[in-house]
């Protein structure tokens, strides 16, 4: 799989610092981090409820490997609304919707900064590109793959691949 992780560097993932989170329910949870994980590899998947690249192309993708892999509890996926425009539209309801319109069962992070109206943590800590944005973390935290793009059945062909 390609990416765009520089020169095939390391680069150990930071704390997620994602502040409103819901569990697989729509449950309003604890914030979620990082460590929650230790030992799986880790798929997050950066939105905007009002993008249309997250809907046409990366919410079905998302869909397709939560589906897939769902018996693969070293697997860990979470979506994050990584707002940093329309802060008005991009809400922590928004978000909510989004999650029972595609039934993803897995935790759902709103991240609009600190303030509720600045550029997302995770987009500043991972140094993502917009959305849809796809980081894949791997067993060790570091991450391995982050990118505008993904190819959904290649990506679970290689993730059906890891040891269990």
């Amino acid at each position: 799989m390609s990416n765009k992780v520089e020169d095939n560097k390391i680069f150990k993932a930071p704390e997620f610092n994602v502040h409103q989170w819901v569990d697989a329910n729509g449950n309003p949870t604890k914030p979620v981090k990082l460590s929650d994980f230790k030992g799986n590899f880790k798929i997050i998947y950066c939105f905007q409820s009002w993008c249309p690249g997250c809907h046409s192309k990366g919410l079905p993708s998302l869909q397709k490997m939560v589906n897939a892999l769902s018996d693969r509890p070293k697997i860990t996926f979470l979506a994050i609304q990584t707002v940093f425009e329309g802060f008005d539209e991009n809400t922590f309801e928004k978000m909510l919707e989004v999650q029972k319109k595609y039934n993803l069962k897995i935790p759902f992070g709103h991240d609009a900064g600190n303030d509720g109206k600045s550029t997302s943590n995770i987009m500043k800590n991972y140094q993502t590109g917009g959305t849809p944005w796809f980081i894949f973390i791997d067993r060790h935290d570091n991450i391995v793959f982050a990118d505008f793009h993904l190819n959904a059945d290649a990506a679970i062909d290689f993730l059906k691949g890891l040891p269990s």
